[in-house]
């Protein structure tokens, strides 16, 4: 199968967008629908929807760049295009074992037990594979699964960190640069001089945690607690249900006063009041 052309896509848009010719083309079957039954209702009401939406949908595929375009349509096969920032970045990965350093012809082939086979994390390749094509939300995803099986991997804690950051949530990117310190990794040059760390390096909270080793980590977090989690003081929720149970209890002595008949209904409502003034 070839690869699809931005430029093919939108003439296709243009000239036969309005029965969604250029859905079919960039195999998007159920964009292709989609437009046929718009155009049955674009006859039927004598307004040309269909016609309006291929045009939009042409202009929109020519303000796409190539590599959005490329990462949309032809994912698997057209490689992702890489400028400066993107071949640091994986020259980094690869230094820090981010991935996987591809084995030499030269190198001797090692056996792989069936055991080693099954302790692998399908996970941790993945999500890295997401992570270099930027698609971190789903990178995210995979380390999230992938730290289920191994929660003490080191590398899944960086990678996972460094997603956290480029995606601006510093307590979750604080969280695991801690993990992965406690699991063992020794190098913060690492944390020190990684680009997708950037963000993590710009917070108020950085210098203190640096000074602590990055073990002392800002955000209070737990095994159990969710690090942007809020935290409440359980003693006033205490107080809070205490207060709640009585104010029940009250609403309920005077309901079953007026269900007997002692209360009449004004009654009823002017106790009431005087509850929920208390």
């Amino acid at each position: 199968m070839q690869p699809k052309n931005k430029i093919t896509a939108a003439m296709l848009a243009f000239f036969t967008g309005f029965v969604g010719g250029h859905k079919l083309y960039l195999g998007k079957t159920g964009g292709f629908i989609g437009f046929m039954i718009l155009f049955v209702v674009s006859i039927n009401i004598g307004i040309p929807i269909s016609l309006i939406a291929g045009v939009m949908n042409g202009v929109k595929l020519l303000k796409m760049t190539d590599q959005e375009f490329d990462k949309q349509y032809n994912r698997g096969y057209v490689p992702v295009r890489r400028g400066p920032l993107e071949a640091r970045r994986e020259e980094q990965m690869q230094k820090y074992d981010q991935i996987p350093t591809p084995r030499t012809t030269n190198q001797p082939k090692t056996k792989v037990s069936p055991q080693t086979s099954l302790r692998a994390n399908p996970f941790k390749a993945s999500g890295i594979k997401k992570y270099k094509d930027f698609d971190l939300e789903d990178a995210i995803h995979d380390f999230k699964k992938g730290l289920d099986i191994s929660p003490n991997d080191v590398a899944l804690h960086f990678n996972i960190a460094c997603a956290y950051s480029l995606t601006e949530k510093k307590a979750l990117a604080y969280h695991h640069i801690q993990k992965a310190v406690m699991s063992g990794l020794k190098d913060v040059e690492r944390i020190l001089s990684h680009d997708d760390l950037a963000y993590v390096r710009i917070q108020p909270e950085y210098e203190a945690f640096r000074a602590s080793g990055f073990t002392a980590n800002p955000f209070k977090t737990s095994t159990s607690v969710d690090p942007t989690t809020p935290i409440t003081n359980s003693k006033t929720d205490d107080k809070e249900n205490i207060q709640e149970d009585a104010l029940l209890a009250q609403l309920n002595k005077i309901q079953e006063l007026k269900n007997k008949g002692i209360l009449t209904e004004i009654e009823f409502l002017a106790e009431r009041k005087k509850i929920f003034r208390q």
